[in-house]
């Protein structure tokens, strides 16, 4: 009995000293926020480098918001769609999965690696060729065959005379990318890696021979061996091995055969989520910079999608709204200037000037783009060219020269001799929330996010402790 007192004595006393170590910054909506996890965000979006820098009582109320949204999306079951739970399962192995191989892990498999290759390579050893090559196509004709092997033969007898093999197959070779290094292959062939007519001519060759003509699929080598040698032992290859299987991507492949190891073993009682699940909980529980990315990709695909229902997406579709919220804070957009509204356009028949304007005269600005297309451009015969927008000063010449009356010279459009513009001259700023979509949007979207962070606040409860606030990034 007093034992199991002790047991819980201490384990209360652990959980306090954890307390003590890591206090809790702020709760919301009932759920706890440590100081480090407020830490680790801080730090992260205040590093060097940001040029908004936040000072900590800043930056409470964004980290507070944030929560906030999470708190809402998690409210939505968000978090239980599948493609949620797909995204976030494939960053969270991404993250993981490479935590699971050790270094013996690599060990082992760089040595089967290692004895695979001295399986394959055996007795014969590893060679480095080089080769003066003439390509012939399966399907020449017997008269392209006979050049393609004077050619050949005419290259070899020179060989045989003494010429430098080096600078034959610079100047002959039809293998460009190896002609330049006087034919050498660069890199070592091993046994079944080049085509077997290849690697028997070159086998049987002596370093500093070369080779009668060799025929094969891709046509004509004269080869020459540089050197051969033994596969070397496998602790003078071991870190090149190691890294080419990290180059590979073979860590993740050799972490994925471990998990699928321990489902194996369960039975059918774990499947590889039940798996991964419990390899991050272990690995957050040691390693708390890992356990805060993890939750703060979590966090923040939630975010988005929350986000996007409610801002984003939202304010981009609701035509009604944007056209309310133009209506009432018009002046907003006025312009310093005057703007053109319209089109200025090039056509080769003087007919086509007035159809130009008649065809969009009664239609709304927005449909004047696809109408105009559709008309007179619907196929490969293009009868008009044409630029759409909303012009100040400056932006067309053709525009400037007519509307603006600024005697600019217009460069003529090849082949449309015939210029003209149409539209309306906005005095006074734009006449409908479509002339500024951009700006409205961003606008109303913003004005959607700081009445949804009202609501959240007054929805949400959450409490943050002045006393810890004090003490970020200032503790020992």
């Amino acid at each position: 009995m007093r034992k199991i007192v002790f047991l819980i004595v201490l384990f209360l006393n652990a959980i306090a000293l954890m307390a003590q170590s890591d206090p809790v910054i702020m709760t919301i909506n009932g759920v706890p926020v440590t100081r480090s996890e407020f830490e680790y965000s801080y730090n992260k979006n205040n590093s060097e480098g940001v040029i908004d820098k936040k000072t900590v009582d800043e930056y409470v109320d964004l980290f507070v918001n944030y929560k906030l949204k999470v708190a809402a999306a998690l409210d939505a079951k968000l978090d239980t769609m599948t493609s949620f739970k797909r995204e976030f399962a494939m960053y969270r192995d991404q993250q993981v999965l490479p935590t699971l191989v050790t270094d013996a892990d690599m060990l082992e498999q760089a040595h089967e690696y290692y004895n695979r290759a001295k399986e394959q390579i055996g007795m014969k050893g590893l060679i480095y060729p080089a080769h003066i090559f003439f390509l012939l196509s399966s399907k020449a004709s017997q008269e392209e065959q006979a050049k393609v092997k004077h050619r050949v033969d005419s290259v070899y007898a020179l060989l045989k005379a003494g010429a430098d093999y080096a600078d034959i197959a610079k100047r002959y070779s039809e293998d460009k990318k190896t002609a330049v290094n006087g034919g050498l292959l660069g890199t070592w062939v091993a046994p079944n890696q080049a085509y077997k007519e290849f690697e028997d001519a070159a086998y049987a060759l002596q370093v500093g021979e070369f080779s009668e003509p060799v025929l094969t699929p891709s046509g004509y080598h004269i080869i020459m061996l540089k050197d051969r040698k033994q596969l070397e032992p496998f602790d003078s290859l071991k870190n090149s091995m190691i890294q080419r299987i990290e180059q590979q991507g073979l860590r993740d492949r050799i972490a994925e055969q471990k998990i699928q190891k321990i489902v194996d073993q369960s039975g059918g009682m774990m499947s590889k989520e039940d798996v991964m699940t419990k390899k991050t909980d272990s690995l957050a529980a040691v390693d708390p910079d890992m356990k805060y990315l993890i939750q703060e990709y979590h966090d923040g695909l939630l975010l988005y999608e929350i986000s996007n229902r409610e801002v984003w997406d939202k304010g981009a579709k609701d035509e009604a709204g944007l056209a309310a919220y133009f209506k009432d804070h018009k002046k907003d957009y006025a312009w310093s200037e005057p703007r053109f509204k319209g089109i200025a356009y090039h056509v080769k028949d003087k007919a086509d000037v007035k159809a130009v304007k008649n065809c969009v005269k009664k239609l709304p600005f927005d449909q004047w783009a696809e109408v105009l297309r559709s008309t007179f451009n619907p196929d490969s015969v293009i009868r008009i060219r044409v630029e759409k927008g909303i012009f100040k000063k400056g932006d067309n010449t053709l525009i400037d020269k007519e509307v603006f009356k600024r005697g600019e010279t217009v460069t003529p459009v090849e082949d449309y001799p015939i210029d003209a513009v149409y539209g309306k001259l906005l005095k006074k700023g734009p006449e409908d929330y479509t002339d500024v979509r951009g700006l409205v949007t961003a606008d109303y979207q913003d004005m959607l996010e700081k009445a949804w962070v009202v609501d959240l606040r007054r929805r949400y409860p959450f409490t943050i402790n002045k006393e810890v606030l004090k003490t970020v990034n200032k503790h020992l």
